[in-house]
């Protein structure tokens, strides 16, 4: 299964994400453990280690290394901890916060790429995911309050629903800004109140739901 990737693994984290800042090492040993070459196309493997998101298909992507490490480092995850994960798409970053210990519940709105992301989580024994298809902007409310929450496509506010889910103490990372460019900020919740920060400029496909973007 691993292929041969080991080293790329291993080289990607040293030359991608420990000089761009990620100290995490629950964070960079997901990302030297987790099989990234498994979540894209056979066509794409050999690209799947590179500094550059890549097409999953159905007009969605999967990021590159160092966002995802650092939306997860951002999160200050502990293990244990119920992390709301909400657009799955090809399922690599569900599959690094399950790798660091959390319970994973993501969502994802198109079907065909949800259950391509529940076969790779078959296949490499990632059983602490439970997903499903629904407008992610509502959250999942039966399975609320989580602990972290975790939004990895860009609207155009921080949906109201996500807020009132997310644990207190809890923190919620998202891109907001407009269709084009965001902002990816840090929500954090404690003692009933509510503050945010940004930490980066990013660019992520649109968040789209009754509390995200209205159209494609």
């Amino acid at each position: 299964m691993s292929n041969g990737y080991e080293k790329t693994r291993r080289r990607m984290v040293d030359e991608q994400l420990i000089p761009r800042g990620i100290d995490d090492q629950a964070v960079l040993e997901a990302m030297a453990t987790v099989p990234r070459h498994l979540f894209v196309e056979e066509a794409l493997q050999p690209q799947a280690y590179g500094d550059f998101p890549l097409p999953i298909g159905e007009g969605q992507t999967i990021s590159q290394p160092y966002i995802v490490a650092l939306m997860t480092q951002l999160l200050k995850l502990s293990p244990g901890q119920r992390v709301l994960e909400i657009g799955t798409g090809c399922g690599y970053q569900a599959a690094i916060l399950a790798a660091m210990g959390a319970q994973v519940y993501t969502v994802e709105r198109i079907k065909s790429l949800l259950a391509r992301a529940r076969r790779t989580f078959d296949r490499l024994h990632f059983f602490n995911i439970l997903s499903k298809a629904d407008d992610g902007t509502e959250g999942w409310p039966e399975h609320a309050p989580f602990d972290r929450i975790i939004v990895t496509a860009g609207g155009p506010r921080i949906p109201r629903p996500l807020v009132e889910q997310l644990a207190d103490p809890g923190i919620l990372v998202i891109p907001v800004g407009d269709r084009d460019l965001q902002e990816l900020t840090v929500v954090s919740k404690e003692n009933g109140e509510v503050e945010s920060r940004v930490a980066e400029r990013v660019r992520f496909v649109k968040l789209l739901g009754a509390h995200g973007w209205q159209h494609e």
